[in-house]
């Protein structure tokens, strides 16, 4: 198993490209067992033949971006897709500037394998992380302290020798040294896949282009909110849609009623 850490992903911040990945926001998705194109089929992507390097694939995605401007909000977006090396053979290693939406399909493509992801959502501060196994989410999270899944503590170990400051319990420890949260992400996904992400290997390699239709939203029927303060005091409240929608309309009411 590769020893890497944190350390050997400093590259990032002196690299054009990964700015523009964090500027755009991006999924990087490693998935274990399934060629480019099966990938891109499940994906629902349609075929816009192949672009070579980075370098193509933003240009594709841009024109593809440029064809849209006028529909505001649109979330379609060109993907590459290629194969690399790694863990028991090859990977399919896909890009998007996507705003850190993610791969709608990751858990089905791992079944009977591997998928590992991770993701900006472009300036913002939300960086997350799945790694899903046979079709089950293991781990996710956005902080290391604080992870969800089928299996939250089972990277406890690997989160720790990659550099994230946790205790060993998988507490955020205050005395561990800081550490570069993103460049721990891609060591902790290369434990995982075995697939070393260098400048060089997004760059060069040469992408099977997909145009990735926009998801829509998952229908939400209500709302919860469950906070416990300082003082273990606990707020728990239950809103339905058809109540907050009522309260909207009678805000709205009352705002037109003053004017």
């Amino acid at each position: 198993m590769s020893l890497v850490t944190a350390h050997d992903y400093a590259w990032i911040r002196t690299s054009p490209l990964f700015r523009h990945m964090m500027g755009s926001g991006y999924t990087l998705t490693l998935i274990r067992g399934r060629s480019p194109q099966e990938v891109l089929r499940a994906m629902e992507a349609e075929p816009c033949g192949t672009g070579e390097g980075t370098a193509g694939l933003i240009e594709a995605d841009d024109a593809h971006r440029a064809e849209v401007d006028s529909d505001y909000g649109d979330g379609s977006y060109v993907a590459g897709a290629f194969e690399a090396p790694g863990e028991d053979g090859d990977w399919t290693v896909v890009l998007g500037f996507d705003g850190g939406l993610g791969v709608p399909c990751a858990k089905a493509l791992s079944e009977g394998g591997r998928v590992v992801a991770h993701s900006s959502n472009g300036g913002k501060p939300i960086h997350l992380f799945h790694w899903f196994e046979d079709g089950e989410l293991r781990t996710t999270f956005e902080s290391p302290s604080a992870r969800d899944g089928d299996s939250p503590d089972e990277l406890v170990p690997l989160l720790r020798e990659v550099g994230f400051p946790l205790t060993p319990e998988g507490e955020h420890d205050n005395s561990a040294p800081i550490v570069d949260g993103k460049a721990a992400v891609l060591a902790l996904a290369e434990r995982l896949t075995g697939v070393r992400v260098t400048e060089s290997l997004l760059q060069d390699a040469t992408y099977e282009l997909g145009l990735l239709p926009e998801h829509p939203a998952e229908e939400w029927t209500g709302l919860v909110i469950d906070i416990t303060d300082a003082h273990g005091e606990r707020l728990h409240k239950e809103w339905t849609y058809e109540e907050i929608a009522a309260a909207s309309d009678r805000a709205g009411r009352r705002r037109t009623h003053r004017s």
